[in-house]
């Protein structure tokens, strides 16, 4: 009897165990599927994420110049023996003289001459050309040759054909959508972020030294050098130029410049981009200044009524008057407004058409106020002294 219960015991034991042991085994296999459910889940989501990331951000990357990066020095010689420089083919213009469409004899390549007049001072001038010998990225316009001769120097560079990113902004069949922003702003923050990393500040950022590569794509490169100073922290740098609606408070008080003078001027062309309002710009250059000092902008206006919260926080990290408070270029390019890719989705699928202001007639006055000033006053370089 006592052998039966040993035995019965025994028995019972290894029931219960073997009954733990599936009953384990199956809350095992559970949370293994759990698991592999899980797993399987986040890589579907990280699969359509990367699709939507891929849908909203590869927008064909902006391609590089068709040539190597060059040193180039100023030959004494005239342009017309290496290259055919189409005169009637005026691709842009200012106070340096013009741009034309030209042609390398040798190799066929399409280029762009711009021939500035330089008739006594020409230290400037090859002052752009030092700076463009430093630069070599692919939303940096790229220098490929330069003469020299008694009263202009010409300068070589890459050819592309979209035109200003001005004319973007003015262009009434084109819907400009804050997603088309984000993508310009991004280029042009990677380019001036490389630009600082080699210690050279713009000093004359516009949407009108902005080109588009070409009419369909949204991809800039940019453009005129000549007013960009090579940047050394223990020698303080004061500049009395610039473009008023796009200069920094420091400019206009004529003090100390740095890095965070670029990003101002990048402030003002995403507030540009997004509403079609330029923030500071008055009936004349001394209000504009005086907008600029007091530091007077907002985001009141309608345009900015179905902008997003994220573009209203990147644009206010910018335009603050103090510089020390401005985000760097590294720092903007990791601000959600340009690096959040479920943002950039949700923008993309609303679609929003901006700026919704072209529908309105102030668009229009705008519009035609900017044409006036850009076409009439087709001044780059406003000298300062005068106004301190």
């Amino acid at each position: 009897m006592k052998l039966f219960k040993i035995n019965r015991l025994e028995e019972i034991n290894v029931r219960y165990n073997s009954n733990r042991l599936e009953k384990t085994a199956f809350f095992q296999s559970k949370e293994k599927v759990e698991r592999t459910r899980r797993f399987q889940e986040e890589k579907i989501s990280e699969s359509k994420a990367g699709t939507e990331d891929k849908e909203v951000t590869n927008d064909n990357a902006t391609p590089p110049a068709p040539f190597d990066h060059r040193i180039v020095s100023a030959k004494r010689a005239g342009i017309s023996s290496y290259y055919n420089v189409s005169k009637n083919e005026i691709l842009g213009g200012g106070r340096f003289g013009q741009v034309h469409k030209c042609e390398e004899k040798a190799t066929g390549l399409k280029l762009a001459a711009k021939i500035i007049k330089a008739k006594g001072d020409k230290q400037k001038v090859k002052n752009e050309i030092n700076v463009m010998n430093q630069l070599n990225h692919v939303n940096l316009i790229q220098l490929y040759d330069a003469f020299e001769s008694k009263n202009d120097i010409v300068l070589v560079m890459e050819y592309v054909e979209g035109g200003e990113l001005f004319d973007r902004i003015i262009d009434e069949n084109y819907n400009l959508t804050e997603m088309d922003t984000i993508l310009f702003i991004k280029q042009i923050c990677e380019g001036i972020q490389y630009m600082h990393q080699m210690y050279i500040l713009h000093l004359d950022l516009k949407p009108e030294n902005i080109l588009c590569v070409n009419r369909a794509a949204n991809q800039i490169k940019i453009i005129d050098f000549g007013l960009a100073r090579r940047y050394k922290p223990r020698e303080k740098l004061r500049v009395n130029f610039g473009t008023p609606e796009f200069l920094a408070p420091e400019v206009v008080n004529y003090e100390f410049v740095s890095f965070p003078t670029d990003m101002w001027s990048v402030g003002v062309i995403a507030y540009m981009l997004l509403s079609g309002l330029s923030p500071f710009l008055g009936d004349d250059d001394n209000e504009t200044l005086n907008n600029i000092l007091a530091c007077s902008w907002n985001f009141e206006d309608e345009e900015f009524r179905d902008v997003s919260d994220e573009a209203k926080d990147f644009i206010s990290k910018l335009l603050i008057k103090e510089k020390c408070w401005r985000i760097s270029a590294t720092a903007a390019l990791k601000h959600p407004w340009l690096s959040d890719h479920k943002l950039h989705y949700r923008l993309q699928v609303s679609k929003f058409k901006y700026p919704c202001a072209k529908n309105c007639s102030f668009w229009w006055d705008f519009v035609t106020g900017m044409c006036l000033f850009r076409n009439i006053c087709r001044i780059h370089v406003i000298l300062l002294v005068g106004l301190q």
